[in-house]
């Protein structure tokens, strides 16, 4: 009885082995007709919709209900669906549809400029010139959009911040430091109470984005204190705060137990937190280092940059 259990047992194996095979030979054969018909599919309505697509017949829409179906996108978009027909390319072209792109108060923005006003035929000409970082406010700050969105950025020096015993020249001193977009950096002396203030109003930047705020720093040879205890960062927008903490340490490129790294002869920035621009409101930034009692000296600042979150390190601000 026990081996006709067993034949009984390996008999049934080889019927489910054999229904098995047939069942993955009609899964294989389903598949390849569904995507044989998907083809073709795709292939009609590619047919029907593109390449018998009358473009000549989007001259019918009113010219002010295209440019605001056009607003909709972004600028990046917008040089896309220029290359697709002659006629979409002058309407991305107006200047009724770059208007959307442009900051609200540009006209108040361009007075601002050091140097003279711009002269531009078109305000798409105007975006992509506004997208080149350009000092404003007497060369305290940089203003700059970024062109894939037209979101505002701005660099502001570090004369612009408030620095706790700044302008002691027993504490910090003012000079200019290589690779600075400023006529000066400041650089830590040697001091024990470490605190570094930064403020913006929200109505400056783009509305409805999450923005980040970077403060712009390096480490002189001469370093020191700074990574004793790490340091406090934050971020304030009326009663909403986003704090942490941060260990400043200048490291060697071999150093890998370094967590935040400073290259040598390098910028880097330190993420202070980061705020939803939804009204318009003084945001508050900070870094400080008060709890220990010991001197600490060789920390450069060139700036504080406020820019959109999604963005990667901005390079443009450097030369």
């Amino acid at each position: 009885m026990f081996c006709l259990h067993v034949d009984i047992v390996v008999e049934s194996e080889k019927n489910v082995v054999i229904l098995a095979i047939y069942f993955i030979h009609w899964t294989m054969y389903v598949h390849t007709v569904m995507l044989y018909i998907t083809t073709i599919t795709c292939s009609f309505w590619k047919q029907v919709c593109i390449e018998n697509f009358d473009f000549q017949k989007m001259e019918l829409l009113p010219y002010d209900c295209f440019a605001h179906i056009l607003s909709f996108t972004s600028p990046q978009d917008l040089c896309r669906s220029s290359l697709v027909s002659s006629i979409l390319q002058s309407m991305a072209d107006s200047d009724a549809v770059w208007e959307n792109f442009l900051p609200s108060n540009y006209h108040q923005i361009v007075s601002r400029f050091v140097t003279s006003s711009l002269s531009c035929s078109s305000k798409k000409q105007l975006f992509s010139m506004l997208c080149n970082p350009r000092p404003i406010d007497d060369g305290n700050k940089i203003f700059s959009i970024e062109k894939r969105s037209g979101k505002i950025c701005y660099l502001l020096s570090a004369r612009q911040l408030s620095i706790a015993w700044g302008n002691s020249p027993l504490y910090w001193s003012w000079k200019p430091i290589r690779g600075s977009r400023f006529e000066e950096a400041a650089e830590l002396r040697t001091i024990s109470w470490l605190e570094i203030k930064g403020s913006i109003n929200s109505g400056m930047l783009s509305p409805n984005t999450l923005y980040g705020a970077y403060l712009q720093v390096k480490i002189a040879d001469r370093a020191y204190g700074l990574d004793v205890l790490p340091s406090e960062v934050s971020v304030e927008v009326g009663k909403h705060k986003s704090q942490g903490t941060v260990c400043i340490r200048s490291c060697r490129k071999t150093d890998t137990k370094c967590s935040f790294r400073f290259e040598d002869e390098e910028w880097s920035e330190i993420d202070l937190g980061s705020f939803y621009t939804c009204s318009n409101e003084e945001v508050r930034m900070c870094l400080k280092e008060v709890k220990g009692v010991h001197l600490k000296g060789g920390l450069i600042v060139d700036g504080l940059e406020i820019r959109p979150k999604h963005l990667e390190k901005a390079s443009a601000y450097r030369p």
